[in-house]
């Protein structure tokens, strides 16, 4: 199975000029699974939720609508990080599309800082989806810091966890999101952005520093900190199946919830 990210910079509010780049980019590209950023079409630093509320979709909507014909096109599944409008409410989201159209969203449970201001927090858990026979499960940015997160997933048997980011603490995506690899055994794909926003009242810079990672914690491909790229691997996502680190020891296996407390 071929998986990748695409680290680039969204110009904020500009959302067909976005998925057009997200696009033109795929156009020579053959991956099964290609992961974009946080956001990816909006693009991240709101000044008020004014800006939040004129930029979410529905889901679906024109931009899984635009997805939808560029998966069929390049004949992939792609996940993309976005601002969902339901209803009243709005959600920091990610999507996963494939050329059927929308296979699933997941809904960001732990906001980050001013997110807090112009989302809601997920409500649907932690959702399992599958393509190809490969189990995909999604989270987003600071939910990496939370290893309750990935952890339920895995328990659900996802081969491959997608974290579209939009980093700027510096370091702290790349080690974790290598740790949640580890301490579950499965490929973890960190698309995150890079740059710098600038909206005259506020500035963000991101870390960049996307990465493919194996269940072993070894890092397939990374990309650097300031410079869009692309990069696609070859896996295999049965060596996620397993969970075993030596010959009495698996890693769900040994597990003592009866003596967690939570």
């Amino acid at each position: 199975m071929r998986i990748g990210f695409y680290q680039f910079s969204p110009e904020f509010g500009a959302i067909d000029k976005n998925l057009n780049k997200m696009a033109s980019t795929l156009l020579t590209t053959e991956a099964d699974l290609i992961v974009f950023p946080e956001l990816a079409n909006s693009g991240y630093l709101f000044l008020n939720s004014a800006e939040a509320e004129s930029l979410a979709e529905p889901i679906p909507g024109p931009s899984t609508e635009f997805l939808t014909k560029l998966a069929v096109e390049r004949g992939c599944h792609i996940v993309m990080g976005m601002p969902e409008k339901s209803g009243q409410k709005r959600f920091n989201s990610a999507v996963l599309i494939g050329p059927q159209g929308v296979v699933g969203s997941y809904r960001k449970a732990h906001l980050f800082d001013e997110e807090k201001l112009h989302f809601q927090p997920g409500d649907r858990g932690f959702p399992v989806f599958e393509i190809h026979g490969v189990k995909i499960g999604i989270l987003i940015c600071f939910d990496h810091i939370f290893p309750e997160s990935a952890r339920t997933l895995a328990l659900q048997g996802v081969q491959i966890l997608c974290y579209p980011s939009n980093l700027v603490l510096p370091t702290y995506g790349q080690l974790t999101t290598r740790v949640r690899a580890i301490e579950n055994h499965l490929f973890t794909i960190l698309a995150n952005r890079c740059g710098t926003d600038d909206r005259g009242s506020k500035q963000l810079s991101y870390t960049g520093g996307s990465q493919i990672v194996a269940p072993d914690g070894l890092v397939l491909a990374s990309a650097p900190e300031e410079r869009e790229q692309l990069s696609v691997v070859e896996i295999d996502p049965s060596q996620a199946c397993g969970k075993g680190v030596s010959l009495r020891n698996d890693l769900f296996a040994d597990r003592r919830p009866d003596l967690y407390k939570l």
